[in-house]
């Protein structure tokens, strides 16, 4: 059965975050799996948005942490689903930090990850195609077959 597409800023999603003491290490930085599992959960947000089914993480493709976020730092996580497979959506979040006292805004992960959409079942299930339409939604729709390529060598690597 063919689903019809959807715009790509159909799935777009945005949360905030403030970075308090728990949240941080003895640098007073927050913790690399604090801003993972935000990511892993606007990424899933994101994809049921787009499938309107539930979804599983497949994999965190990559996870770039480009500058660090303290304690009173805003983070601004925003996330799309730039490419879909048969039952997959590949979602690109960015996260980015505010620092409300100086103004200053700084870029600081960005990450893609593969989510699969599941139906009632329990099975994966298929999910529509994606539009783009923007120059930036084209960039990374353009750009997805080679992710994907490089996901399937990755999987490929022997494992001890």
């Amino acid at each position: 059965m063919k689903m019809e597409a959807r715009p790509m800023k159909e799935s777009r999603t945005i949360q905030t975050k403030l970075v308090l003491p728990p949240d941080t290490n003895h640098m007073n930085s927050i913790f690399g799996g604090k801003v993972l599992a935000y990511i892993d959960e606007i990424a899933g947000i994101s994809a049921m948005k787009h499938s309107r089914k539930q979804v599983v993480t497949a994999s965190i493709d990559s996870v770039d942490f480009l500058s660090s976020a303290h304690v009173g730092d805003v983070l601004e996580l925003e996330a799309n689903v730039t490419s879909t497979g048969r039952t997959s959506m590949e979602v690109y979040v960015r996260v980015k930090s505010h620092n409300l006292q100086t103004g200053e805004e700084r870029l600081t992960t960005e990450s893609f990850l593969t989510m699969v959409a599941m139906g009632d079942d329990g099975k994966p299930a298929q999910v529509p195609a994606v539009i783009a339409e923007s120059p930036g939604e084209k960039l990374f729709f353009e750009s997805a077959p080679a992710r994907r390529e490089h996901r399937k060598l990755r999987v490929k690597t022997p494992r001890s």
